[in-house]
């Protein structure tokens, strides 16, 4: 069934001809423009952070652009699976009908769920588990109901905390065409990590005479966050400093997950060293026990300066005695 359309370039504010770079750039600005803790509306900066987490999934990843920008050419007819896809909506691997399943609240648009998503038509899962069947007497049966798969989107905040997250559940019955919704409260656990299956017991496709419901799993995607970069529990911060603040030393206040803090940058620090901060990262899974925030010196040199500027950098050429390529 055709969806709306969702167009990422507008959504970034970019060309669509821009670089990596230039994606990365849109989307860190736009996030924290827009991110839940500093925005005044929070309910709307919320749903537009969402947009922009997704808009930077599929671009900044090489492999969903390129099906993206596919798929743009022939959104004007409306949105349809893309080719290869042999149109079999409503139907296991197996060619059995199966229930159709949308999601709200998970983060994610019906646009992406259906073309970027864990069980969408790109990423060749299908959504539906292995169905277990059991008989008696040769002509009795049941059967367990498939399972089924979605990605839900998770924010840095929400895996340091843990949260609690209304998500909709929409069944559409193939044969009768009758559509229920159910409303699920699901539990994101602090520490959750990228790729985690969240398992949501009996909620999948219903089983055949006494065979059991089966599962939903809700696959954790970390929502980019535009100061951080996650590895583990740890956290990465990129510190912009300037040459005399790396040579002389400084203190600087610097963003973490549950506030700011200041840190001393010691004299004599070198382009890419780390500074670590104890227990600022994500929680590591043993209890009371977080990872560690490193910032990560970042020494910027400036591209223009004054007539006074140079002839201050000449003087000091002159009078230094440091050399990086005999020292």
């Amino acid at each position: 069934m055709p969806v709306e359309f969702k167009d990422y370039y507008q959504i970034l504010g970019v060309p669509r001809d821009a670089s990596d770079e230039e994606i990365k750039k849109a989307f860190r600005k736009l996030a924290r423009r827009y991110h839940p803790d500093v925005a005044k509306d929070k309910k709307a900066a919320e749903e537009k952070f969402k947009e922009i987490n997704e808009a930077h999934e599929v671009l900044g990843d090489p492999e969903n652009r390129r099906k993206y920008d596919e798929l743009g050419a022939r959104w004007r007819e409306g949105v349809q699976p893309p080719p290869g896809w042999d149109g079999q909506a409503g139907r296991s691997p197996g060619g059995e009908e199966t229930f159709e399943f949308r999601f709200d609240g998970t983060g994610f648009s019906d646009f992406f769920e259906q073309f970027f998503g864990r069980g969408g038509r790109f990423g060749g899962f299908g959504g539906f588990g292995r169905p277990e069947t059991e008989s008696s007497g040769g002509t009795a049966f049941a059967r367990r109901g498939r399972d089924i798969e979605s990605d839900i989107l998770v924010t840095l905040e929400e895996v340091l905390k843990g949260s609690e997250r209304t998500v909709s559940l929409q069944r559409t019955n193939p044969r009768t065409g009758q559509t229920t919704t159910q409303t699920l409260k699901v539990r994101i656990p602090a520490g959750v990590r990228e790729g985690q299956a969240i398992r949501v017991a009996g909620m999948g496709e219903e089983g055949i005479g006494q065979g059991g419901s089966g599962d939903l799993y809700l696959r954790v995607r970390l929502a980019a966050h535009p100061d951080f970069q996650v590895r583990g529990a740890d956290l990465y911060y990129t510190l912009d400093v300037a040459p005399w603040e790396a040579v002389l030393g400084t203190k600087v206040i610097v963003p973490t997950l549950k506030g700011r803090v200041s840190v001393r940058i010691p004299p004599g620090t070198n382009n890419g060293q780390q500074l670590r901060l104890r227990g600022h990262g994500l929680p590591t899974g043993q209890l009371g026990q977080n990872g560690d925030l490193y910032v990560v010196i970042n020494v910027q040199i400036p591209e223009q300066i004054t007539g006074k500027e140079r002839d201050l950098w000449k003087e000091l050429s002159r009078v230094s005695k440091f050399n990086p390529r005999t020292n």
